[in-house]
């Protein structure tokens, strides 16, 4: 089969149908712009719980700063093809609104909505597509609820793009998109009364009701597989019971049952995320994921706890930590937190955040970060995006130049790799997993890695059964990590005031230039280890060697 045409396949495959009809319903059917003024608001029957602060992105009246790009605010830069779509869909997000404001800041804003609804008329553009709609409208009753009072036409327009919202859900793409959908319909319906506002409210709540126990899992972990979006998504939840608690305490118009279901759903997502941070208390970078850009577990904690949200914590004493539906192991002794990736690349029919990174791992050594994922700072179908997906840019093995998973375009994925655990044990904390990602080349590769942790001593073992003309095993090194000495087999790390040793056996060692990419739009210069298979069975023992 042509490569091309193999891509589509495996790719298209794995969809749902609802995505199919969607995607042609999206394209033939435009609804008319419904411009009837808004519905009264509603009471609220307690104040709004302060949520968590977001990063401040308007620096001036007139200056928005995203990723560290700076641009100055005029009617045509809300579609300005010239800047990358993701930059574009965070300056219509208006998330802003919920950084630290002031007196001052509030003006700003005010002036930040307006103009917007001067620049953006309805259904034309980034803005009126159904995401940035979602997190917009969000984000404009948040800042209304802290008692912020509205400019001129803002309720008139959040009314018509809610209505707009209604009829362009985003079932084509599923997923924490038509989450979001369906969150915004909740927080519109509450946020207003009437006839209307009751449909939004029923139509959000259905929406939410069937996704809630599809999209997190029962070992509470987001089924995309990524900790950034597991961390956004849960203070989008809180959020959620945030408004509920606000409109809904005397007029029961949300179901005690999907309350409930709610607020157990949140417990259990707050245990999966504080199993899945280095001691540093930031996310592992699994899959697509950046630092500052969702919050972090103590913040999110204490914001559930304003809410009347109970958390538990993974304890750090706990050996071993094995999250079986997501597919995450943690393996801890003495200075080591290691995360194991042994997670499917995502749903079947939404892979889209999703790295070849099968059988990956991050490891901290004394609360420093020692080995990391390369990490994500763009999106698009760029090259440098190809590369950050790719299996070389995270520490697990690549044969014959092949990623583990065909990812491609920038989201997409055909075929791919599919891990299982061999075996999992306490004491000493070992796992051993495979995947078979490599089985479709002509050589039928199967990959199985163990990690061991004993002594002190960090042990991996990689055994490749069948046939391969080239084999490399990748260990990036995080930025503080400089590289002391190095020969074809063994090399000496120094982590703050750790001398580190590695030792292989099975393959030729090289250190290689490598970048680091903790943020988006952010490129750190770093190292990584190379190892070249010379054998089928690779050894590597990384051990502390002296304390300065």
């Amino acid at each position: 089969m042509n490569h091309k045409w193999s891509l589509y396949w495996h790719t298209l495959r794995h969809l749902k149908l609802v995505q199919f009809y969607a995607r042609v319903w999206l394209r033939l059917y435009r609804p008319k712009v419904q411009l009837a003024t808004a519905p009264h608001c509603a009471v609220q029957q307690q104040h709004w719980r302060s949520h968590i602060a977001k990063a401040a992105t308007l620096h001036s009246a007139n200056e928005i700063v995203l990723f560290g790009q700076s641009e100055t605010l005029t009617k045509t830069l809300w579609n300005d093809s010239a800047l990358p779509k993701l930059w574009l869909y965070n300056l219509h997000y208006f998330d802003d609104l919920s950084s630290q404001s002031s007196p001052e800041k509030m003006l700003w804003q005010s002036q930040f909505i307006t103009q917007w609804l001067c620049d953006n008329p309805p259904a034309i553009g980034n803005g009126w597509e159904s995401y940035p709609i979602s997190l917009r409208v969000v984000n404009w009753i948040k800042w209304l609820l802290q008692g912020n009072q509205a400019v001129d036409g803002m309720l008139d327009s959040m009314a018509v793009q809610i209505r707009f919202l209604e009829l362009r859900l985003e079932y084509h793409l599923l997923g924490n998109h038509l989450f979001e959908n369906g969150k915004t319909l909740v927080f519109a319906g509450l946020f207003f009364e009437g006839a209307e506002a009751d449909r939004w409210l029923k139509k959000g709540l259905a929406i939410l009701t069937k996704e809630l126990p599809e999209q997190i899992l029962a070992d509470g972990g987001n089924f995309e597989l990524s900790p950034m979006y597991h961390a956004i998504l849960l203070d989008g939840m809180l959020d959620l019971l945030n408004v509920i608690q606000v409109f809904d305490l005397k007029c029961h118009k949300v179901s005690s049952t999907f309350l409930r279901t709610l607020k157990d759903t949140l417990e259990r997502m707050l245990y999966w995320l504080s199993g899945m941070v280095h001691p540093d208390g930031h996310i592992t970078l699994f899959n697509d994921a950046a630092l500052n850009i969702a919050p972090n577990l103590l913040q999110l904690q204490h914001y559930a706890a304003r809410l009347g949200v109970q958390s538990t914590e993974v304890s750090k004493e706990q050996v071993v930590v094995h999250f079986p539906d997501t597919g995450y192991v943690r393996l801890q002794q003495q200075k080591w937190f290691v995360f194991c990736d042994v997670a499917r690349v995502g749903p079947d029919y939404l892979p889209g955040h999703a790295h070849a990174d099968t059988l990956s791992f991050e490891a901290s050594f004394d609360g420093h970060r020692l080995f990391v994922d390369s990490g994500t700072s763009e999106y698009g179908d760029g090259v440098e995006r190809q590369r950050q997906r790719g299996t070389a840019a995270h520490n697990t093995v690549v044969i014959d130049n092949v990623n583990s998973s065909e990812v491609w375009g920038g989201f997409r994925v055909a075929q791919r790799a599919y891990p299982k655990i061999i075996d999992l044990q306490q004491n000493p904390p070992m796992l051993t997993a495979s995947h078979n990602g490599y089985h479709r080349l002509q050589g039928k590769v199967i990959h199985q890695r163990c990690w061991q942790l004993k002594d002190g001593e960090l042990l991996i073992v990689d055994e490749l059964q069948g046939t391969y003309q080239h084999a490399q095993s990748f260990l990036h090194l995080h930025p503080d990590v400089i590289v002391l000495s190095a020969n074809s087999h063994s090399c000496q790390l120094k982590l703050m005031t750790h001398i580190l040793a590695v030792d292989v056996t099975g393959a030729e060692l090289n250190i290689e230039s490598s970048t680091w990419h903790p943020a988006f739009g952010v490129s750190q210069s770093s190292k990584k280890i190379v190892l070249t298979f010379k054998s089928p069975t690779l050894k590597t023992i990384i051990r502390e060697s002296l304390k300065l």
